[in-house]
């Protein structure tokens, strides 16, 4: 399968685990969706897919090939982008800088063309935007990236609704695996955000729902 799979993976934090035993799939062709409450054990999930968090066991498969043992600077290297909910930019250098060193071949059109409302911010040092500018910068630097995988952690934290809808379709048009971390499912990808929508709901660290957001709001 292209994309990316956790196979009964497991997590520790010290003592706990956090993840018991999950096994989920992040097909390429969807947009791909965790959902749950704070401490359901979303963001540690994307960490496990990211490479950031060591499995305790288990595995990790993009497109069918077990990348575990590999570090996340490799799987950067080869294509993943780890948008995180926090320090997600580099807060010394400028929103300019930022832009370059995600694509330092080209200039930053294509990502002033998805946020506009970047570009009177250019020379500022990124530190000092505010939280919803900052993840506009982050999905930014993400959509220059080229990844073939894409994972951020509640993309549109702070930003207004309109730019959050605008985010929404920008993800959901990357010819890329996404995959999504989100408290609920948010009302501009019910539909899928013009392409198929894959929805995993954890909660306390298992999956209890996988499938798509109409069988969610079916649900009782």
């Amino acid at each position: 399968m292209r994309g990316m799979e956790l196979r009964d993976a497991r997590v520790h934090y010290g003592p706990l685990e956090a993840l018991h035993g999950v096994t989920l799939a992040a097909p390429a062709a969807a947009l791909t969706v965790l959902i749950g409450r704070n401490g359901a054990g979303r963001t540690t999930t994307l960490r496990a897919l990211a490479g950031t968090v060591a499995l305790s066991s288990g595995a990790v498969l993009r497109d069918g090939r077990d990348v575990t043992r590999r570090t996340a600077h490799e799987r950067a290297a080869q294509g993943l982008c780890f948008v995180p909910d926090r320090r997600a930019v580099f807060a010394s250098l400028t929103v300019a800088e930022n832009l370059g060193l995600s694509h330092p071949a080209g200039g930053p059109a294509r990502a002033l063309d998805a946020y506009p409302e970047l570009r009177p911010l250019l020379s500022r040092r990124a530190g000092t935007l505010s939280g919803g500018e900052q993840r506009m910068l982050a999905l930014a630097r993400a959509l220059l990236s080229g990844a073939g995988v894409v994972l951020a952690d509640e993309p549109t934290q702070g930003m207004s609704p309109g730019v959050a809808t605008r985010t929404y379709a920008l993800l959901g048009a990357l010819d890329a695996c996404v995959v999504l971390a989100e408290q609920r499912l948010p009302p501009a990808l019910r539909e899928g955000a013009g392409r198929t929508a894959v929805v995993h709901e954890l909660r306390r660290g298992a999956v209890v729902f996988s499938g798509e957001p109409g069988e969610l709001r079916a649900r009782p």
